[in-house]
């Protein structure tokens, strides 16, 4: 076999496995209804409502200790001591990845819960647009 005979087997093996394939219904006119587009996404919603609860959360508790620290920090600054720079820079490192922690779930909690009501929504429009391609498939008969 020469190179361009081996050549243009091997096309025509690739054209062949990766040809169009058309998904279909099978020849039973199985199917069904509107049902079956629909996507349950709870789990996005009970996700997107955990985040926010440690949103919550997060924000009370994470707080409890800023104003002792800052505090004391304050007050070993003014006496003098050396380790209170180092509790101001424990304060405002804790504070600032607090406030990228809060951030984050926030993001996260928003996000899940504009997923889930997205899909719905997704499922209604591809629902309807496939309705109407059945009724034109029925006219097409």
């Amino acid at each position: 076999m020469t190179f361009e005979q081996e050549w243009a087997q091997l096309r025509a093996e690739a054209v062949a496995r990766t040809g169009m394939q058309i998904n279909s219904i099978p020849a039973d006119g199985g199917g069904g209804g509107g049902g079956d587009l629909v996507v349950n996404r709870d789990d996005l919603g009970a996700i997107g409502h955990d985040a926010y609860g440690l949103l919550g959360r997060l924000g009370k508790d994470g707080d409890i200790a800023r104003t002792s620290t800052f505090d004391a920090a304050t007050a070993l600054t003014s006496g003098n001591f050396a380790s209170g720079s180092a509790v101001m820079k424990v304060h405002d490192f804790w504070q600032t990845h607090l406030k990228t922690l809060l951030d984050a779930c926030a993001q996260i909690s928003n996000h899940l819960d504009y997923s889930k009501a997205q899909h719905a929504k997704d499922d209604v429009r591809i629902e309807g647009d496939l309705t109407r391609i059945s009724v034109l498939s029925d006219y097409l008969k």
